[in-house]
């Protein structure tokens, strides 16, 4: 497939009852009154793909432009292993109010009760107004029944761990872990192409139009991992002009690099596409085999195909910050994970 290029993509924008009004000044857009809580920066998702913006391809689907040759644009064994699909699903997120208590299925669970994919998820903290906190797995052991009992009574949140967050933390979220992002908190999200997710406790509030959201009470007891954990918080040390992994999961990995001076990255090895998002500071992205350059500004994104994933990130304007996601084609444990997931959809 011959003059790939990176591809930055239209606008996507998602107004929910949570939603608030950072996300459009975040990407230089002009303020509405909306609350818009999600911004899909890379979506290969049915309901809600992404239309590229640039280049030969623009104007068109995001899934079209992969079909054309999944190999090149997924990597080879991106493209085998997830039967030409775009396996992973990319946010902005602004919480201007408290997300619902929720949880996602397993690949196992999606595939029987919906044929999907299953949902495990990265958060990366952009930014927090003081006192900002979310939720993410359980701080005790509780039975399925007690689970049920404090759903229906209203007070499940007590039994759920509460983290105080700031800019840079990271939470790693697999399947089955209970969690919510609560208000106040802009971050990026990297997660499964999956659109599947059970709504445990909504606070009894009305959605966007005006009748109470649906609960998934018994999904979710199905779904759910209750075993607690001594701390939910990713750690890691960011280096500046050095790629940090944050996480490296069956189903995706994940690197933070924060840049004041040019950075080479050859990343032709993981035979997988790169999805590289602007968290901060306008960068040029410069395809080391075409000369191509495309400028990333900061609250966008853009999918490098597998095929030119050798190139610089050049900052603009003094410093940027790049958050990462790609499939680890290397690590033969993930690639044994991912083959029984391929198995299983095939039945």
């Amino acid at each position: 497939m011959a003059n790939l290029y990176p591809l930055l993509f239209e606008p996507n924008l998602h107004p929910v009852v949570w939603g608030g009004r950072r996300l459009r000044p975040y990407k230089k857009m002009a303020p509405t009154d909306q609350p818009i809580g999600e911004s899909w920066e890379v979506s290969a998702v049915p309901s809600s793909t992404s239309v590229v913006s640039n280049g030969a391809f623009a104007g068109q689907d995001l899934a079209s432009v992969i079909s054309m040759s999944p190999a090149h644009v997924l990597g080879e064994m991106v493209a085998k292993n997830y039967a030409g699909r775009l396996p992973l699903l990319v946010k902005f997120i602004d919480a201007e109010q408290d997300l619902s208590i929720q949880v996602h299925p397993d690949d196992e669970m999606a595939q029987r009760m919906h044929g999907k994919m299953g949902k495990s998820e990265i958060w990366y903290i952009i930014d927090a107004k003081p006192g900002s906190f979310l939720y993410a797995g359980f701080k005790e052991n509780i039975t399925p029944e007690e689970y049920k009992r404090r759903v229906a009574e209203g007070t499940i949140v007590e039994v759920l761990a509460k983290h105080e967050v700031k800019a840079g933390d990271v939470f790693y979220l697999p399947a089955g872990r209970v969690h919510a992002i609560c208000g106040g908190i802009l971050l990026a999200e990297v997660q499964q192409s999956s659109d599947v997710t059970y709504r445990i406790f909504d606070y009894n509030r009305p959605g966007m139009d005006g009748r109470l959201r649906e609960l998934h009470t018994e999904l979710a007891a199905q779904a759910l991992d209750f075993h607690v954990e001594d701390d939910y918080r990713t750690l890691y040390a960011d280096q500046s002009n050095r790629a940090t992994c944050i996480v490296d999961s069956p189903y995706f990995t994940v690197r933070v690099t924060e840049l004041t001076e040019t950075f080479h990255r050859n990343l032709l090895k993981y035979d997988s596409f790169i999805i590289c998002m602007c968290i901060q500071g306008d960068c040029m992205i410069r395809v080391r085999s075409t000369g191509e350059k495309v400028e990333l500004r900061e609250g966008w994104s853009t999918l490098i195909p597998a095929a030119i994933a050798d190139y610089d990130v050049v900052p603009l304007y003094g410093k940027t910050r790049i958050l990462d996601a790609f499939i680890n084609n290397k690590d033969m444990s993930i690639g044994r994970r991912i083959t029984r997931f391929l198995h299983m959809t095939n039945k």
